[in-house]
């Protein structure tokens, strides 16, 4: 089992020394999040929280996703960082491709490309990307970034992109590895023809079904064999009993959290505390695991 430490909505100033401590502490890797605006008004409900609102997203700090991948990547030497998950479909394929490609070239394919779609219409509108047919454009986008990121040159004729043939340098050492997020059966379907699935949280209630509908979807497609990670975010009470239940259900990396990331008020806790709390985790977990 490997180990991510899942801090988010934090003060921008937290992050570095975060990322330090759990390299220090032996975690894996640390998973950072994606949001590109807040809109002033939206009817959209969120599919995480319970009541479907989205006002925890007010007000908090959201460095753009890459920009901060590199940072942490370059604070440490061993740590893996995940994105979870990049807005895909409003961006640039040709353009994400090359940042992808350069940060696993920077830092020694330490990076994990964690993608989704994007609840929020409003993501659509200001980036002139459609809302309609968003899950076929971002199986392209998934297509041309992992052609590009193979090396060599690399054509595309799709139905929203028609690339001539092109290549990019540099490219990584290794395939990039390109983790899907969501909980939708076609989320499900995405994520077993590409390289791993992260669940976002909910308990074992939710997440076991959604892992037999995977290993389904896997098997159908004849990958069961292949290569995959399954991220699993859950809260830092977790013992080592509970983590060998993620595992044998097929979970192959675990993502702590330590206090309520879908609260409203902005994140206070300091410093010193968050430390406190990874470093206790691998002490009590970690460790012993």
């Amino acid at each position: 089992m490997r180990f991510h430490y899942g801090e988010s909505m934090t003060p921008v100033a937290n992050y570095i020394p975060l990322a330090k401590a759990a390299a220090a502490a032996g975690y894996t890797g640390m998973t950072v999040p994606d949001s590109l605006i807040y809109p002033e008004s939206s009817g959209t409900q969120y599919s995480y929280t319970d009541d479907g609102g989205r006002q925890f997203l007010e007000n908090k700090p959201f460095l753009e996703s890459f920009i901060h991948v590199t940072a942490m990547l370059g604070a440490t030497e061993k740590l893996e960082v995940t994105t979870n998950v990049v807005k895909l479909p409003v961006r640039p394929p040709l353009y994400v491709a090359k940042m992808v490609a350069s940060i696993e070239a920077l830092f020694d394919n330490r990076f994990n490309f964690g993608v989704g779609l994007s609840v929020w219409p409003e993501d659509y509108q200001v980036m002139g990307v459609p809302w309609e047919a968003r899950g076929k454009r971002f199986d392209e986008c998934i297509d041309i970034v992992r052609g590009l990121t193979q090396g060599g040159y690399f054509e595309y004729h799709g139905t929203f992109f028609d690339l001539p043939r092109v290549k990019i340098n540099p490219v990584p050492t290794k395939p990039v590895p390109i983790l899907i997020g969501g909980h939708s059966d076609a989320a499900l379907k995405r994520a077993a023809r590409n390289d791993g699935w992260m669940f976002a949280g909910g308990g074992m209630d939710m997440l076991l079904p959604m892992l037999e509908k995977l290993a389904a979807y896997r098997a159908e497609l004849g990958r069961t064999d292949a290569p995959y990670r399954i991220f699993a975010s859950a809260f830092g009470d977790l013992d080592v009993d509970a983590v060998r239940r993620h595992e044998d259900a097929g979970v192959t990396d675990v993502v702590v959290a330590f206090r309520n990331l879908y609260a409203v008020e902005e994140d206070s806790q300091p410093l010193e505390d968050k430390i406190g709390d990874l470093n206790r985790f691998a002490d009590n977990v970690i460790a012993r695991y």
